[in-house]
């Protein structure tokens, strides 16, 4: 049973949180993709991963999402991955640590480059998706779904059974938060692992990632027929076997 956490980061904020600690031993740190939290397959594959291995393990959920508290319209790129800061900063300190980031949790990944690149000692993105909220949301958006957006402030947009409510503002601070026009220089082994299939982020995404590094022993792992959470037990073997060669 994964034993959950809750970190004050303010009188009124919460964050829930997973963390495991070896003495002296680096950390595997993982962070979940929009609108996601720590129930699913992937962070616990991680978790039972950093345990057989005796690797410390971090993870939050953000603000807004699973049961941090905050709404989630209120929150954003720069709020999530100030929040992931704070948490590394408090749990980690100075040890080194593998980032892997899911989807959204790739763009907060690199966000964590700025802060932290000297204890980063490895980068493992799955369906990574920066900027994704400009280039794969704003613009695909219709004349009529920007209106609303400007109007109302908020689009509730619909994608397959889900129902994801975008601010504007939350369009607007992803426009302040570009990584991929910055250069990373950076020796570490950076993996992106990507679906073949993937229905939501394509895979151009994660050789953007790629170029961004500078002296780094970069990958691209394409997953056959694999969508978008690579979340089947297949597909977390194929990550694990990818996490294992950047640690």
């Amino acid at each position: 049973m994964t034993h959950f956490k809750y970190h004050k980061i303010s009188k009124s904020k919460k964050i829930r949180f997973i963390c495991n600690i070896y003495k002296n031993s680096p950390f595997i740190v993982f962070l979940h993709g929009f609108m996601s939290d720590l129930e699913g397959k992937k962070p616990n594959a991680f978790l039972k991963f950093a345990k057989q291995n005796k690797l410390s393990f971090l993870a939050l959920e953000y603000s807004g999402h699973g049961k941090s508290s905050g709404m989630f319209v209120d929150g954003n790129i720069t709020k999530w991955s100030n929040e992931t800061s704070a948490l590394i900063k408090k749990f980690v300190k100075n040890n080194n640590f593998t980032i892997v980031g899911s989807s959204m949790g790739a763009w907060l990944a690199l966000k964590q480059f700025q802060s932290f690149k000297n204890q980063i000692n490895g980068f493992l993105g799955i369906g990574s998706a920066p900027e994704f909220l400009e280039n794969l949301m704003w613009k695909k958006f219709t004349k009529k779904m920007k209106s609303e957006t400007i109007k109302k402030g908020i689009l509730q947009l619909k994608h397959g059974n889900y129902e994801y409510p975008i601010t504007l503002q939350l369009i607007k601070d992803g426009r302040k938060n570009k990584v991929l026009n910055k250069k990373i220089n950076s020796k570490i082994n950076v993996t992106m692992v990507h679906g073949q299939k993937d229905e939501v982020v394509p895979v151009s995404y994660s050789r953007k990632v790629l170029k961004i590094f500078q002296n780094a022993k970069k990958k691209l792992a394409i997953v056959k027929d694999g969508d978008h959470s690579l979340s089947s037990q297949k597909w977390l073997k194929i990550i694990i076997k990818e996490l294992k060669l950047i640690i």
